[in-house]
């Protein structure tokens, strides 16, 4: 796997961890749930739990890459380029979700997720394209 394709998926890995801060451990903050989710207040308890466990499905998501980087460095390098495209095409399709989600409006008005969209695809799409090279 070519250091092009690595630093997306690092980059990918790092949305992931910015996500699992922004909805597990900094969620209640305004500025969080109203600024970046545009959750209003009145609203936090109803969405506390989809936030934690969110959270950490996207916690858990980004260690999948970070431990095929690693394999890929300590010699298990074809089970950490599989680890590492696996974990970046779910992203894939994850962002996809999200996108079809803001499409169809299904908790806040349409476009107001599009730009988390695409910050989930973007980057592991960037890997698997650059991984074909």
């Amino acid at each position: 796997m070519n250091v092009v394709a690595q630093v997306f998926a690092g980059v990918a890995v790092l949305v992931h961890l910015l996500a699992f801060v922004w909805e597990v451990v900094l969620f209640e903050r305004p500025g969080v749930h109203e600024g970046i989710f545009r959750i209003p207040s009145v609203n936090l308890p109803a969405t506390r739990l989809w936030s934690f466990n969110v959270g950490f499905y996207n916690l858990f998501l980004a260690c999948g890459p970070v431990l095929g980087l690693i394999l890929l460095h300590t010699g298990g390098v074809e089970a950490g380029r599989w680890l590492v495209l696996y974990c970046c095409g779910f992203m894939v399709l994850a962002g996809i979700a999200l996108g079809v989600s803001d499409v169809l409006a299904l908790s806040r008005p349409r476009g107001a997720g599009r730009g988390g969209a695409l910050a989930q695809a973007m980057p592991p799409l960037g890997a698997l394209v650059a991984a074909l090279f």
